[in-house]
């Protein structure tokens, strides 16, 4: 998660409260020792305002740090929170203020919290207007053969064709969303080896010739999660025509997925995981692959971006 609040020392709370519980049992005793050692020498009453308004400006002292290192920053907090409840974006603005250390990291869980919960509305919302626009096509083709057989035009084959064509693609598009959200789904961390996770990709893909580099190194992703979105690339891979797929794993930790198929033309390379955005839909693809792969990783803390200077289609996986 991104920095929302400055990273500065700050004192615990138990510093905090133990300071201003013991400046209020000490305060009293000092200044009747005060009185004590000063009223001969300056008279009782002289001493006594003395000692008061001494004790008075060092309450003064007191409550402005409890102000400034308690009430204050749970204020802007509360301010925060309520502009994130009333539909203001979190933003990038560093709050100052925290406080304490305990502050600071309920600060930070919070702004983190709404961050995640503004990115998972805006997800559904995109989803539902890109689910909405790709299954207009199919839908429109299933009303138009309906309405051919509801004239009386005769049972014609590629009128069935065209409506188990548009229903299957209904299907993939559907298979890809419950996808997409088991994908956001977070899991338990765990650390991930590609030599633990060769024997099932070569398997699941048997046309395709997986070469690993780094197979040893372990990448802090749970495996599961891991396995599944290589899976979602080898796939993409082997929709584009790719023989050969070499998968180097570096102690950064990063991994870099790289295939030798035609590679992504630069006027997608800034569409590639956006939501069922394919080229190859005649041939069912669904759009959805890289869009699953990024999701699982995002899950998972990690980012996947495209490499474009590569013959291929190359990704970087950093975890």
């Amino acid at each position: 998660m991104a920095r929302r609040l400055d990273r500065k020392w700050r004192p615990p709370l138990l510093l905090v409260l133990g300071g201003a519980l013991a400046a209020v049992l000490t305060l009293p005793i000092l200044g009747l020792f005060a009185l004590r050692m000063l009223a001969p020498d300056w008279g009782f009453r002289l001493a006594a305002l003395t000692i008061g308004a001494v004790v008075l400006l060092a309450t003064a002292v007191l409550a402005f740090l409890l102000w400034r290192l308690l009430l204050r920053p749970i204020q802007a907090l509360a301010r925060r929170a309520a502009r994130i409840r009333a539909g203001h974006a979190v933003g990038d603005q560093v709050l100052k203020h925290f406080g304490t250390q305990e502050l600071r990291d309920l600060g930070q869980s919070v702004l983190d919290m709404g961050a995640t919960l503004q990115n998972r509305e805006s997800t559904i919302r995109s989803f539902t207007d890109h689910v909405t626009h790709e299954l207009k096509t199919p839908l429109t083709a299933i009303k138009g053969a309906g309405e051919m057989l509801e004239d009386g035009e005769p049972a014609d084959p590629r009128l069935l064709a065209t409506i188990r064509a548009a229903v299957a693609q209904m299907e993939r598009q559907l298979v890809a969303l419950r996808r997409v959200a088991a994908a956001r789904e977070p899991m338990a961390g765990g650390r991930a080896t590609l030599d633990d996770l060769a024997a099932d990709l070569r398997a699941a893909h048997p046309g395709l010739e997986l070469v690993i580099d780094g197979g040893q190194v372990a990448l802090p992703i749970a495996p599961a999660r891991l396995e599944a979105a290589l899976t979602q690339l080898l796939a993409n891979a082997a929709q584009h025509g790719a023989g050969r797929v070499v998968m180097v794993a570096g102690e950064t930790p990063e991994l870099i997925v790289e295939d030798d198929g035609p590679g992504i033309s630069e006027g997608n390379r800034d569409r590639i995981f956006a939501p069922f955005f394919t080229t190859r839909r005649e041939t069912g693809g669904t759009g959805m692959g890289l869009n699953i792969a990024q999701a699982i990783l995002q899950a998972q803390g990690a980012e996947i971006i495209l490499l474009p200077e590569r013959p291929g289609a190359a990704f970087l996986i950093r975890f």
